[in-house]
């Protein structure tokens, strides 16, 4: 079935460029000049996939964002100014699952919604090869059990101390890969790599954003994490007891 991508942005030239790219790589595109109208189409097709510009007239980006996290986990990337951090910081807090920052390459754009959907939604056809993928990964559909912490990959479900918790699809995603890897080590860079599927040329403001809502989400104190430990100067590592 074809995916079906909303772009929202002011800018004509951007939407456009946006929306020719992706309609070569066969999405459906939806395209949105203002954040009200992209309410408005949100409301009415229920698109795969959300590409947001953070400055719009009417509704920002921001509070598109926002209002669409409050209903349903759909992937969004934000688009972004060169030079606002405090910005893209905000998108991702938001539950943002990626950004761009203009002027950005629509090539890169078309593969990022790739990669994303790919993560968060298989094609039936792609089960054989993620199932090679995640033996080879050391990752699989079987459940991890840990004290206070379980996660069910084929129901995409995570439970701290009993209790659903409810993360976005890279949240879980993030999750996954250290519930998988106990105990190793990971840069930021190899994180990107690894989760995102992309270099993002040593902006490590992702797995930043994405580790302190993780925290906030599974950790009874996020200021002395218990799952998600941080190694200084190099990067992350989760330590838990597994329950057989």
């Amino acid at each position: 079935m074809t995916a079906t991508v909303l772009v929202a942005d002011d800018e004509r030239e951007i939407a456009d460029v946006c929306r020719r790219y992706l309609e070569r790589e066969g999405y459906t595109v939806l395209v949105a000049e203002d954040g009200e109208r992209a309410m408005r189409m949100w409301d009415e097709h229920r698109p795969d996939l959300l590409v947001l510009d953070l400055m719009m007239p009417g509704k920002s980006g921001w509070e598109v964002c926002s209002a669409i996290r409050d209903e349903e986990d759909v992937p969004i990337i934000m688009l972004t100014a060169r030079g606002e951090e405090s910005d893209r910081l905000l998108g991702l807090t938001l539950g943002a699952d990626d950004y761009l920052t203009k002027p950005f390459s629509p090539r890169e754009l078309v593969l990022r919604v790739r990669n994303i959907l790919r993560r968060s939604a298989p094609r039936p056809h792609e089960a054989d090869h993620r199932r090679h993928q995640a033996l080879e990964s050391g990752n699989s559909s079987e459940d991890v059990r840990f004290e206070g912490l379980s996660l069910y990959p084929a129901q995409r479900r995570v439970t701290i101390r009993g209790e659903d918790v409810d993360l976005t699809a890279k949240e879980f995603d993030l999750l996954e890969w250290f519930v998988r890897h106990p105990g190793q080590v990971f840069s930021r860079s190899q994180l990107l790599s690894r989760v995102w599927d992309i270099a993002f040329e040593g902006d490590s403001t992702t797995v930043t954003v994405h580790m302190r809502r993780l925290r906030e989400k599974i950790e009874p104190n996020p200021s002395e994490p218990t799952f998600l430990k941080t190694v200084w100067g190099i990067g992350y590592k989760f330590e838990g007891r597994t329950i057989e």
